[in-house]
């Protein structure tokens, strides 16, 4: 796959992220308005019915501050999602609310856990742990960015206060530390010149064939003259014989 298209601007780099964060802000509408009380299809944990909430909890959320605090980094982050690793983008979100979400109901209290905080952490844990890995100077740069936005995220894993699903943060940060490790190709990697290439040798390089062996630049380089292979011609002779009639 052509490096270009990871870098590549469009439009469903910011259509996706906006269409996802409608559909969360209509669920909430119509929870209030109808009154669905779809918190009850939240994850709740080590239950066969809270599995339900692996699937759902992502677009449920309990008040309009809840919903307003998930809104702009999931917009942020989808979209940078989108523009630098687009291949796997929906792998990273799909994968990412799954995982995150089994993770959650595996090892959180016994209480209904909602919100799109879990995948959040999904993106963040990611785009950081795999600019870092890739060693690429853009993908480094946005995870430097993703620090300095959302660092201080990292305590929000811990139980420090009352009425947060830390345990869904935690999960998002270990699925998005392991999509690091697992989601390999299709990543745009730094570019290898010439001289980083395992077969490299000095000798034939004609930049530092211009140095003598003391660093010193050669002015006036000799070209390379190629022995001419000498062309040997033979002929060969028939005796002609005119026919009597």
């Amino acid at each position: 796959m052509k490096q270009h298209r990871h870098f590549h601007f469009s439009t469903s780099v910011i259509a996706y992220p906006i269409f996802f964060v409608l559909i969360i802000w209509v669920m909430f509408w119509a929870d209030v308005r109808f009154g669905l009380r779809l918190s009850k299809f939240g994850i709740y944990p080590q239950t066969l019915k809270g599995l339900r909430g692996v699937l759902f909890s992502p677009f449920i959320h309990g008040s309009i501050k809840h919903l307003a605090h998930n809104s702009v980094p999931l917009l942020v982050l989808s979209s940078a999602l989108f523009f630098f690793y687009r291949p796997i983008a929906w792998k990273v979100i799909g994968y990412g609310i799954l995982v995150s979400g089994f993770l959650t109901w595996f090892i959180g209290r016994p209480s209904y856990h909602i919100g799109a905080s879990g995948l959040i952490y999904v993106l963040v844990s990611f785009i950081f742990f795999k600019g870092v890995f890739a060693k690429y100077y853009r993908l480094i740069a946005l995870s430097l960015l993703v620090v300095f936005l959302y660092g201080s995220m990292i305590w929000y894993t811990l139980p420090i206060e009352k009425g947060i699903s830390w345990e869904g943060h935690l999960a998002g940060l270990i699925t998005g530390l392991l999509f690091a490790f697992i989601f390999k190709k299709s990543i745009a990697k730094p570019k290898k010149y010439v001289w980083e290439q395992p077969d490299y040798n000095e000798d034939d390089d004609p930049f530092l064939k211009h140095f003598d062996e003391n660093g010193n630049f050669i002015e006036n380089l000799e070209p390379e003259i190629e022995e001419e292979e000498s062309i040997i011609i033979r002929y060969s002779y028939k005796e002609y014989k005119e026919n009597d009639d």
